[in-house]
């Protein structure tokens, strides 16, 4: 399944990602899944919120930047070599993998791996008929 990650880009100051945190606090907004990757002078800060639209529309009240990305989340049996079956299926069907990051979360022995892939719709098709289990926005609550 398809699932919508904000993306915000973050100052790189003392205690910008901090005001961030607590905007996102103060509007009730609980954070799934979440990642962060610098920069130099900003950071992106990429994470699964329940609302995804009604988030970014806050964050842009706020005065932060904030897009919308589609993401698929995939469950993987949590031991080595538990992504490989997702990344060869991928791989023999042409979907080249942008970046991938876990959530804050384990789920029944299962963790669920966020995956930015460069055709969405056809890794979804690709990972079903594998038998790959993917998790919906609802599942990671």
């Amino acid at each position: 399944m398809i699932i919508k990650q904000v993306s915000i880009f973050v100052e790189n100051e003392t205690g910008r990602l901090y005001d961030l945190m607590q905007t996102l606090a103060d509007e009730g907004v609980n954070l799934n899944a979440a990642t962060i990757a610098e920069t130099g002078e900003y950071g992106i800060l990429r994470c699964i919120v329940q609302e995804p639209e009604k988030v970014v529309d806050i964050l842009r009240a706020h005065n932060y930047s904030a897009s919308l990305t589609e993401v698929i989340a995939v469950a993987i049996d949590n031991k080595p070599g538990g992504l490989n079956s997702v990344l060869k299926a991928l791989a023999e069907n042409d979907i080249a993998v942008k970046y991938i990051y876990s959530t804050i979360q384990d789920a029944k022995g299962e963790a669920a791996i966020m995956v930015k892939v460069s055709d969405s719709e056809k890794a979804v098709k690709i990972l079903e008929n594998a038998g790959v289990k993917l998790f919906s926005l609802a599942d990671l609550a």
